[in-house]
């Protein structure tokens, strides 16, 4: 076997490992969640989990991290528009990886740290476009706001936002979005 070939199928390893790992942060937490489980959902050895992420701190840290997205820029209207953009594509698709680090924070102080830290959770580059005394405050009452909807589809599943279209989620969402961002 070629070097390529082992360093493909040890990414692609590493990959399956980090795809079950965030499945089972987000569907049972992370003091619920074990090595030995995200293994056997891998279909790999326990040992070879270790190997590649260290204890399950750092696993989480690598399964926690989301794809880097622009940040929320422009005038106070276009940000609203972005972060409600952003949203529905949360809605679209689950975000896996997001909703690991929402349901584990809820337990778990060091995932509710790496929450707080995130830039694309954190409301800090919102609050740049917010202008007012209150736009920090502002900012993150938007984020809580628009990470409660998430959790609320996808984690909780409360029947009708469950159900309902992304769109129409949006719509209901834009005038309190637009009234939070702009003064």
């Amino acid at each position: 076997m070629n070097e390529t070939t082992r360093d493909r199928r040890r990414i692609e390893t590493q990959e399956r490992i980090l795809t079950e790992a965030r499945r089972l942060f987000a569907e049972t937490g992370y003091d619920r969640t074990t090595i030995r489980a995200v293994a056997a959902a891998a279909q790999v050895d326990p040992g070879l989990v270790m190997h590649y992420f260290g204890n399950k701190q750092q696993l989480f840290a690598r399964a926690a991290e989301t794809e880097s997205r622009p940040l929320i820029d422009g005038t106070p209207e276009e940000v609203a528009e972005q972060l409600l953009e952003r949203l529905r594509q949360s809605l679209v698709e689950e975000p896996v990886a997001s909703l690991a680090v929402l349901r584990s924070m809820l337990t778990h102080p060091d995932a509710a740290d790496e929450v707080r830290g995130n830039p694309h959770v954190q409301g800090s580059n919102i609050s740049k476009a917010i202008h007012g005394a209150d736009g920090e405050l502002r900012a993150d009452v938007v984020s809580a706001v628009l990470i409660g909807v998430v959790l609320g589809r996808h984690l909780l599943k409360l029947n009708h936002l469950a159900e309902a279209d992304p769109g129409k989620i949006v719509e209901l969402l834009r005038p309190a979005v637009h009234s939070l961002t702009t003064e």
